[in-house]
């Protein structure tokens, strides 16, 4: 890795990272854990855990790519000794494992755009659910994950200034485009306050305690942020030592929690207006693949016009998320067995392919990647983040803060919080959330 790519700009790390971030996680995952049970109680934990826990421990993550400049599987090692192997395994193993069954969802979401382009919508629910069912399980989830994959390994092989930080340039700033024209669209629907009211402004202070709610919100955070994968990790690494962190995580952090929001704002109205509440909370997939087409069909054109631009913004969010996941193995095996990176880029691309079969042909399957991978292995992963930058290796953490000219106060400040505040507060998610995953 002593020959590595940097970025060309501060400002393409933000937007790659951001990228990174802001995913389908957003779009839909924000809308569907909101929708059940949590309202406003679940925006306020979800902004809580953001502010508390995943800033503090994004910052400690990029403090551990840059000050090592090594890929996420050796950078522990590098900085705190063989004994921390295996937390760099636990990167790998999250960010392959998300991809696997992301590709999935990445496939679905292109599938469908295509379908829409090609045939319109489907002109009822039966129909719609028709097409998910061909989708969920035969030729086409397999297409379509096979086109996403190497879509993906296209742009991480072209390298990080002409591939990665190339496609966030225009892909970031188009997608926050085509979000606020479809939020202002949606604001428009009849039942469009009632939709901001039912999910986003109810408030239920019971909610604060249930241990669903709870989880979802940490899984929202930690999966939207993209703080434990090693995803930023490995950005980072390709990051000088100019750069101001905290600034950098705060603008990142700031980029995807607005996405969330006006997803929300598009979601929620869109839910409300189509009469389906009920089915939003039950299935974000089939609201998303069945009742949303369905409910769009009733506009005529400009229904199809909508759904159009909602799975392209879907598909471009998708592929700058894929493609930091893909970049972290391919990351480690350039630094650790000396590869070229097409060689990384496309062995790794395979067997994530072949780890996503089972989600590409079973929806239980798909479910259980997504709460182990997309969720226990997030938490864990940001957990050891905050106890070895903040107790192993707090000197570090302090001395490449204090070289890009950090002020001590702010220093001081996230550091306490990465100490004494993130390791109890995501413990207490972590077991939360595995408690909560063996009882549903």
């Amino acid at each position: 890795m002593a020959a590595r790519e940097q970025w060309r700009t501060s400002l393409g790390f933000v937007l790659a990272a951001a990228g990174s971030a802001v995913g389908l996680g957003n779009l839909w995952g924000f809308a569907y854990r909101a929708s059940q049970g949590g309202g406003a109680a679940f925006l306020l934990l979800y902004v809580v855990i953001v502010l508390v826990v995943c800033l503090p421990v994004l910052v400690a993550e990029m403090v551990l790519g840059r000050s090592t400049g090594r890929s996420p599987l050796m950078a522990p090692v590098l900085a705190a000794g063989q004994r921390w192997l295996a937390m760099g395994w636990l990167f790998v193993l999250a960010s392959c494992g998300i991809l696997a069954f992301y590709a999935v969802l990445m496939g679905w979401t292109g599938v469908t755009l295509v379908q829409i382009l090609a045939s319109g919508l489907p002109q009822d629910i039966g129909e719609a659910e028709l097409f998910f069912k061909g989708l969920s399980g035969g030729q086409a989830a397999l297409l379509g994950q096979l086109v996403s994959l190497l879509l993906t390994a296209a742009v991480v092989a072209a390298g990080v200034q002409s591939g990665i930080e190339r496609l966030s340039r225009w892909g970031l700033p188009l997608l926050f485009l085509l979000l606020i024209a479809l939020a202002a669209w949606a604001a428009g629907l009849q039942g469009a306050g009632d939709g901001y009211r039912t999910f986003l402004l109810r408030w239920d202070g019971s909610q604060l305690l249930d241990t669903t709610t709870i989880r979802n919100a940490f899984t929202q955070a930690f999966f939207s942020i993209g703080t434990g994968i090693g995803c930023i990790l490995g950005y980072a690494a390709y990051l000088d030592r100019r750069s101001q962190l905290p600034r950098q995580a705060l603008t990142i952090a700031g980029l995807d929690t607005a996405v969330g929001l006006l997803a929300g704002m598009v979601t929620f109205p869109v839910v409300m207006s189509f009469g389906l509440k009920e089915v939003v909370s039950d299935s974000t997939l089939g609201t998303i693949f069945i009742a949303l087409p369905a409910g769009l069909a009733s506009l005529g054109a400009v229904g199809r016009v909508v759904a159009v631009v909602f799975f392209a913004l879907a598909y471009i969010a998708a592929i700058t998320s894929a493609v930091s996941l893909l970049e972290v193995p391919v990351a480690c095996l350039i630094d650790r067995l000396g590869w070229s990176r097409p060689r990384a880029v496309w062995l790794s691309a395979a067997v994530i392919f072949v780890a996503g079969l089972p989600a590409a042909t079973s929806l239980t399957a798909l479910g259980w990647m997504d709460s182990v991978f997309g969720g226990l292995l997030l938490i864990l992963g940001g957990l050891l983040l905050s106890l070895l930058l903040g107790w192993v290796l707090p000197d570090r953490f302090r001395k490449d803060l204090d070289a890009s000219g950090t002020p001590p106060v702010l220093q001081g400040l996230l550091l306490v919080m990465l100490r004494w505040v993130a390791p109890p507060v995501v413990a207490v998610g972590l077991v939360l959330s595995m408690v909560d995953l063996l009882k549903g």
